[in-house]
């Protein structure tokens, strides 16, 4: 009986151990390829670049917007 503890208790160790270093690797293979893709990514082009602003919207986004509102207030007075 207690061979068959000792057993179980070293194939349990095992595991855990194998189980540990390939999380720690894959922990330090993310941090490299996360230090990689900083290395490859060019921030000058989105720092040229700005996203269009709230006030830059066109027609199109005006009609968006009332149509998106009055879905809104039409859902607020479905619910009430």
């Amino acid at each position: 009986m207690a061979d068959l503890l000792i057993s179980g208790l070293e194939l349990m160790l095992l595991g855990m151990g194998i189980v540990f270093v390939f999380l720690t690797t894959l922990v330090f293979t993310l941090h490299g390829m996360t230090k990689l893709a900083e290395r490859f990514h060019q921030t000058e082009s989105q720092v040229q670049n700005p996203a269009k602003s709230v006030t830059d919207v066109g027609a199109a986004g005006s009609t968006h917007l009332a149509v998106i509102s009055a879905a809104i207030m039409r859902y607020r007075t479905a619910r009430t």
